[in-house]
């Protein structure tokens, strides 16, 4: 009788523990995902907007606003509507092809040509946004408005490494960190470059005359007293579907070291807030959707189709 009496307790014990098991399991299926606090191991700070190049003209509003086939030829992404006449009023009301319906933004860069014709890739760009400074959790979004021109269209291959915003130059294959168009690139691969914009603003002014001096990089990852507002770091990663023999492939600012870009903030606020604030202050690498893969339990910023729950 004891020994039953035994058992029974054990049993009865047993069973205890597997309903406590089951009822925390349930409630970690049920319960929301926690707030996006820079509390895990951070490697990242960022998220993507991925959007896909919609058209290619000689048009550039932040260079040349109101002069259509004034500029060298440019690829734009993100906002179809995009020409020489947009401002930021006009994009906010443009369709996207970017992932997310909310970022109307302006993405464009120098076209690449092969034998004299625009070579424009029908897969996503990528274009990073990420935090420039050490105290990722300070970094703020884009004012609506914000437009710049990053990299030099008067820069010489010693400037183009030297620049604060130069990565690894242009790659195809196992060849990296060249100034100019790599001769040859294995068949099959990719001509591609990643660039970093200034991501300290000077709190003031939305455009400059050079469209380039509100703008400031850090210096030893903190803003300077002159450009006192850390927002997102753009890095675009551009990419052409060429490989093979490049003898006929140019770009058409002429020499690939005068590499830039340029962009027009025209997010709706709200959004962008919020992919900021989930994935750049709570230090996350997350994909458009502000969901980072190697930290599921942080949740996303954006529903399943890209919008604000």
């Amino acid at each position: 009788m004891r020994h039953l009496t035994h058992r029974t307790t054990r049993v009865t014990a047993v069973l205890a523990a597997a309903a406590t098991v089951l009822t925390g399991l349930a409630t970690a299926l049920v319960a929301p995902a926690a707030p996006a606090r820079a509390d895990d191991y951070v490697s990242h700070h960022e998220f993507q907007a991925n959007c896909e190049p919609s058209h290619v003209a000689s048009d550039d509003p932040i260079v040349f606003p109101g002069r259509p086939g004034a500029s060298h030829l440019h690829t734009f992404a993100g906002n179809v509507t995009t020409d020489a006449y947009s401002t930021p009023e006009s994009l906010l009301r443009g369709a996207t092809t970017c992932r997310v319906p909310a970022d109307h933004s302006a993405y464009w860069f120098p076209t690449v040509l092969r034998a004299g014709q625009p070579v424009v890739s029908t897969w996503e760009q990528t274009f990073y946004y990420k935090s420039g400074i050490e105290d990722y959790t300070k970094v703020v979004p884009f004012p609506t408005g914000l437009r710049f021109v990053a990299g030099d269209m008067m820069a010489t291959p010693a400037s183009f490494r030297a620049a604060p915003g130069f990565v690894e130059g242009y790659e195809c294959g196992d060849s990296a960190f060249n100034v100019s168009l790599p001769a040859w690139c294995p068949p099959g691969t990719q001509v591609n470059i990643r660039y970093q914009s200034p991501s300290c603003w000077d709190g003031v002014h939305l455009d400059s005359a050079d469209h380039r001096s509100h703008m400031a990089y850090p210096i030893g990852g903190v803003c300077p007293s002159t450009h006192p507002v850390a927002v997102p770091m753009l890095e675009y990663k551009v990419f052409w579907p060429v490989s093979g023999d490049l003898s006929d492939v140019t770009m058409s600012m002429g020499d690939a070291w005068r590499w830039h870009y340029d962009f027009v903030n025209a997010w709706e606020p709200a959004t962008l807030a919020a992919l900021v604030r989930h994935c750049i202050n709570g230090g996350l690498q997350c994909d458009s959707r502000g969901y980072d893969l190697y930290k599921p339990h942080r949740g996303a910023a954006l529903t399943a189709d890209h919008r604000l729950p």
